[in-house]
């Protein structure tokens, strides 16, 4: 059942997007930079392929992997009367139970309205793996960032040295420059949005926060929110 979930759009969507850039990053600009049958062409052909390969596998491991669920059995443990009042004070805090499905929450654990289910650690839920991001594929999710960012870095400069190196003052070839420019666009627009969230969850691994969490803490910030009259910061 797990591989139902390749057959959305969005998840086809991506694998074409990484065949199309795999495809005319080695068989069109490699081939047209410095020949595929070079040595140079030869090693940057595989460099390449092996960044795409390991974008590939960590996408289907984000989109196959279970992020982790709060089983509908789940009942937190209780403190002995032994316990001191403080202990006491701090585990009911930490007590919750989900509006939506009734269940109990651990902490960090949020209800994803999409996936119908609470999600331990949840970051977000990605509508381009199908999945939630999670505590048990987070790894994933992140590994896949890193290893898309670096294939779009790498596209995006192969793109540009064979742009530079190429004679355009040649006639009938507009629809080629076209293809370039639009390309390399790609690659810019590409490279930047995934260098951006690759800063981001830097920046929560470090601070050891989740993109809920952040979300929270933010609306918490704003003034009147606790009185619901944050219109008037507006």
């Amino acid at each position: 059942m797990k591989c139902l979930k390749f057959l959305s759009i969005p998840v086809c969507s991506v694998f074409l997007l990484m065949g199309f850039i795999y495809y005319f990053t080695l068989f069109i600009f490699i081939e047209d930079w410095v020949g595929l049958q070079s040595s140079a062409g030869t090693l940057n052909a595989l460099i390449f392929t092996l960044i795409a390969s390991l974008c590939l596998f960590s996408f289907s491991a984000c989109v196959l992997t279970d992020p982790g669920h709060v089983p509908y059995s789940y009942v937190p443990d209780v403190e002995g009367n032994d316990a001191s009042d403080q202990e006491s004070l701090n585990n009911s805090s930490q007590l919750r139970q989900c509006d939506k499905c009734c269940a109990h929450k651990p902490p960090r654990a949020h209800h994803c309205r999409i996936c119908r289910r609470c999600v331990l650690r949840m970051d977000h839920h990605c509508l381009w793996i199908n999945n939630c991001v999670g505590y048990w594929n987070y790894k994933a999710f992140f590994i896949l960032v890193l290893h898309a960012t670096v294939a779009s870095v790498y596209s995006m400069v192969i793109i540009i040295c064979c742009a530079f190196q190429k004679n355009w003052d040649f006639g009938g070839r507009i629809p080629l420059k076209i293809f370039y420019a639009v390309s390399g666009a790609l690659m810019v627009a590409l490279s930047g949005t995934l260098g951006t969230l690759l800063g981001w969850h830097i920046y929560l691994i470090t601070h050891n926060m989740t993109t809920i969490e952040v979300g929270f803490q933010i609306l918490a910030d704003l003034p009147y929110y606790s009185q619901c009259e944050n219109y008037r910061v507006l």
